[in-house]
């Protein structure tokens, strides 16, 4: 490591659509179990799959409901719209973790970036993900190797932005200077505010045609990963 310091000595990275491309592994992985089901799904469908996701995670962040209830919850009422209640649900839901688990892309060649901050900053990756799902997928993706920590809401029992979360990951990472610490993510009202709530400092990765409505400041904003080596200097 070269003698100056950086700017930020750890970053605590969010995993889905930020490091890797979760809606594509999203999209194939529902295309993939409508099959195994015998059906197609159309883009209008997954688009509104989409919708619905969002909402329950939505609500999940707020701490209106639980891990639980989003899983069934979300295929529940995207099946109940479109009359797909003869699909077994236990069954669709253990493949479509499957898929999401193993179906993987980078953003912005991610691993590369990743690979090249390994030995200059402490590298962490923070997500709401489900834990097994998250974990098959970064070991696969090889990015489990090359951070210095995992940290799962699901195990650690709250999610982002709660500060119970981040007060956690802030226990278990050697840097006790929260300014020296950066939250890297896409979404502004888990990564980001959740961030900005345990004193830490942010950078929202921006994605093209998403307006920042929230009245949030982010310390930084980025709209391609590697960017983020110009922050550290």
């Amino acid at each position: 490591m070269n003698g100056h310091m950086n700017r930020y000595s750890t970053i605590l990275w969010d995993v889905d659509d930020t490091l890797l491309d979760f809606t594509y592994s999203q999209e194939q992985s529902l295309a993939r179990c409508f099959r195994l089901v015998g059906r197609e799904i159309t883009a209008a469908q997954i688009e509104r799959y989409s919708q619905i996701n969002a909402d329950f995670w939505r609500r999940l962040e707020l701490g209106e409901i639980t891990k639980a209830e989003l899983l069934t919850g979300r295929f529940e009422q995207f099946f109940r719209e479109y009359g797909y209640e003869d699909i077994d649900l236990g069954r669709f839901l253990g493949q479509y973790q499957e898929g999401l688990g193993s179906i993987y892309t980078y953003l912005d060649d991610s691993l590369a970036l990743c690979r090249e901050l390994k030995g200059r900053v402490s590298q962490y990756v923070i997500t709401n993900g489900v834990a097994g799902t998250q974990r098959s997928k970064l070991q696969l993706s090889g990015l489990a190797d090359l951070m210095d920590g995992i940290f799962i809401s699901e195990e650690i029992g709250a999610p982002k932005p709660q500060g119970a979360f981040f007060a956690y990951c802030l226990e278990h990472i050697q840097e006790k200077d929260p300014a020296r610490v950066l939250v890297v993510g896409d979404s502004l009202s888990s990564d980001i505010k959740g961030g900005i709530q345990a004193g830490l400092c942010t950078c929202w990765y921006r994605k093209e045609g998403v307006v920042n409505g929230t009245g949030l400041v982010p310390d930084h904003e980025i709209s391609h990963l590697h960017e983020i080596l110009g922050l550290l200097e």
